[in-house]
């Protein structure tokens, strides 16, 4: 980062306001302060008389300040305040409230400003809640109408902001930032390439989007600054995969006659025409000498596991080891017995009783009592156990390997690059790495997310899979929930089991904050700023905020309900002891529990065909991804399925995604309309280890042109040297994301 943009904050605005800064916004810097993005523009025009205002409208207005008042609300902690302004002809109410410390202070008697916002009506009056203001000079009336003038010609910059750390201080604490930035701050983006695509040079691009002139120059920021962001991630990316393929790994070729033939010798069923493709091409990929990168990706239940199982018995017929790394207990507990299960005598080999051509097949977890765990260890450090299942604790120190050969990464967005690198450290060579998800991922998040690795789609389903009926159930409506409960006993008096979810444990746990005053207000929905009014608001907040089902009370309820009298009713959630678990999960897969009430940890790999039923409380707390994968548990086996999405949402965007789920099976349209509704930084996750802070402007799912724009240069740059020896700027900005394994390659440069 350039000298300038690395100075504190307390030396530009003094201490007060940057620690304000800091505490609200996480702003420590110039460059941070820079980098805080204006997330919408308003666009003032012409002034408009303020005897004929027009409701329910943008304006714009310069008046005087008559008269201030400010009260105590009684129904909350907060004040309003009340402001009388004119023109000379008319007058206007203008009404602030929560933090109204600052317009207090400013927007005294006699003070003239420019004010703009939308006008409502309250007691017959008009009035402006919340309006943006700009204050005027009080010098000679030329300078004030010149400075008017530009106001009204400028788009208004509307910041993300708190309650405590406003728009206003914001944009006027980057006045004075800007108007001491040097003119040629080092650049990311090579000047032959903003030749190339026309694009503004960085100091330019970082005055346009806060201070734009007009929609040209602030449009010409936009979109130097989008490229910017996509460009320094598809180069990390693009990078992150050249230097791998410089990497040793060992061959792992296809050996007649072994484990990998016997696998498939045992299989009750053909492989579908897209398990024997991507099959093929990981086969290719492992006889390489360097290391396979591989994302597979497919559909609930399309087969993923056995194309995993069937790479890893490869690597076993030449010699090493594969590693199986899940996200929770449940589901790697679920992959040992399923993968024991297919396998049969090959999962003892070496054993008595065993096949020869077979391997031992470990778990390894946190919560394994000692002798379990020690003997498990033996096992991989040994090369006994060919194959090696686990959590997290296969990455710590204490675990070691023969001979690793291949990295599985199931559900991959529950890890971030560190945790998987720490894992493939362990062989002596760079194994090979073959990274799952069953979350079908929309082209550009493919790039932009899994970007440094190649990818195989999943999206034909093993024949024999049931069809599964989705419902949207009004949670309030008692008519509604007692045949919901009727549904689930009928499917399990027929000899089935059902699933019901809830989105928390129990009751002590929080429920996450759907909305906070200050943004329903600055995105103007609240416009009656009456104590009656604030009373009703205060009411709608504690109902968008209404705790979610807790299974435990859930599991209290559905014992007592009568519809379920007679079934045998369990829980099962990630805080009970593994051993609790674990049989839980034996006797709901033997048929001894007819409803498993449980929480997400059977979002994945939990594969009980009998089990025909779900029901999903607060599912609109759910994403739609989530609620996919979800609903993935059912309709398993040769019996139909049946997924009811209890809510009590009402019309708005959390019933429309519910629709969405109710209406299509197809993944890949519910990814799409899942990520449209999230931030990017969720649509990233832990994957880029920080990178989602990078991207403030970049949207993955609208930008496709500029990622696939900027992969292509930074493919380009990589090929002439992939230590980027010629563009030190560059350099400078990936260092960050890198690794420190990796750093010292760049160093090299």
């Amino acid at each position: 980062m350039p000298e300038r943009l690395r100075e504190p904050l307390t030396k530009v605005l003094g201490s007060r306001t940057a620690n304000m800064l800091k505490r609200e916004l996480g702003l420590d810097t110039v460059g941070d302060l820079l980098r805080h993005y204006p997330r919408r523009y308003m666009e003032l025009g012409e002034l408009t008389p303020m005897d004929s205002l027009p409701e329910d409208e943008p304006i714009s207005l310069v008046a005087e300040v008559r008269k201030v008042s400010v009260r105590e609300m009684k129904t909350r902690r907060s004040r309003i305040m009340n402001v009388e302004v004119t023109d000379g002809h008319a007058s206007l109410d203008l009404t602030f409230f929560n933090n109204v410390h600052k317009p207090q202070k400013e927007l005294t008697v006699g003070r003239r400003a420019l004010f703009s916002g939308k006008v409502s009506r309250y007691n017959n009056r008009k009035q402006l809640a919340q309006p943006m203001y700009e204050l005027l000079d009080d010098d000679e009336d030329g300078a004030s109408e010149e400075k008017l003038q530009e106001r009204l010609n400028m788009p208004l910059p509307i910041y993300p902001a708190t309650g405590k750390a406003g728009s206003n201080l914001i944009r006027n604490s980057i006045r004075p930032v800007l108007d001491t930035l040097p003119p040629d701050l080092p650049d990311a983006v090579p000047a032959k390439i903003r030749i190339k695509l026309g694009l503004i040079d960085l100091s330019s691009a970082l005055r346009q989007i806060h201070r734009p002139g007009d929609r040209a120059q602030l449009a010409a920021a936009q979109r130097r600054l989008k490229f910017e962001e996509a460009f320094i991630l598809q180069t990390l990316l693009v990078w992150r995969k050249a230097t791998d393929r410089q990497q040793q790994a060992t061959p792992r070729p296809y050996v007649p006659g072994g484990f990998l033939d016997a696998l498939d010798e045992r299989l009750p069923f053909r492989l579908t025409e897209g398990q024997t493709q991507v099959g093929e091409e990981i086969a290719a990929d492992l006889a390489q000498e360097h290391p396979m990168h591989r994302l597979l990706q497919g559909e609930v239940g399309s087969g993923k596991t056995l194309v995993a199982l069937r790479a890893m018995a490869r690597v076993v017929d030449s010699g090493g080891q594969a590693a199986l790394l899940a996200p929770t207990e449940v589901l790697a507990t679920q992959h040992h017995r399923s993968i024991s299960a297919m396998l049969g005598d090959l999962a003892a080999g070496g054993m008595l009783g065993g096949d020869e051509r077979g391997t031992k097949v470990a778990l390894l977890t946190g919560s394994m009592n000692t002798a379990t765990r020690r003997k498990a260890l033996l096992e991989a450090a040994s090369g006994d156990a060919g194959i090696v299942i686990g959590t997290h604790a296969l990455i710590q120190d204490t675990v070691q390997f023969a001979d690793l050969g291949l990295v599985v990464v199931d559900e991959q967005h529950r890890f971030g690059v560190e945790q998987r690198d720490a894992l493939r450290q362990k062989g002596e060579n760079t194994p090979h790495l073959l990274v799952m998800t069953a979350t079908p991922i929309p082209r550009t998040v493919a790039m932009t997310v899994f970007g440094d690795l190649e990818t195989s789609v999943l999206d034909q389903l093993p024949a024999g899979r049931s069809e599964i009926v989705t419902h949207v159930v009004p949670a309030r409506d008692p008519r509604w929930m007692s045949r919901t409960w009727q549904r689930v006993a009928e499917e399990c008096r027929a000899g089935h089991q059902a699933y019901v979810v809830c989105a928390r444990i129990g009751s002590d746990e929080p429920t996450q904050d759907l909305h906070d005053l200050e943004d329903l207000i600055d995105e103007g929905q609240l416009h009656l700023v009456t104590d009656a009014e604030a009373a009703k608001f205060d009411q709608k907040l504690s109902e968008d905020k209404r705790p979610a089902a807790a299974a435990i009370d859930v599991l209290a309820t559905l014992r007592e309900q009568p519809e379920l009298e007679g079934l045998v009713i369990e829980l099962l959630h990630g805080r009970m002891p593994a051993d609790e678990r674990e049989e839980v999960m034996r006797r709901f897969a033997a048929n001894e529990v007819h409803v498993l009430v449980a929480t997400t940890v059977i979002e994945v790999g939990v594969d009980v065909p009998n089990a025909t039923a779900m029901v999903i409380t607060d599912a609109d707390r759910f994403g739609v991804s989530q609620l996919h994968q979800l609903r993935g548990r059912v309709g398993r086996g040769q019996a139909a399925g049946i997924c009811l999405l209890l809510t009590e949402a009402g019309q708005g965007p959390s019933l429309d995604r519910l629709r969405a789920v109710e209406s299509t099976r197809d993944g890949f349209e519910l990814a799409r309309v899942d990520l449209e509704t999230r931030r990017e930084g969720d649509v990233l996750g832990a994957r880029q280890s920080g990178l989602s802070s990078s991207l403030k402007l970049l949207r993955v799912l609208r930008d496709e042109k500029v990622i696939v724009q900027a992969r292509e240069v930074a493919t380009e740059l990589l090929d002439e040297d992939v230590r980027l020896r010629a563009y030190p700027h560059l350099v400078d900005a990936l260092r960050p994301w890198v690794g420190s394994d990796r750093a010292a390659f760049l160093d090299r440069g």
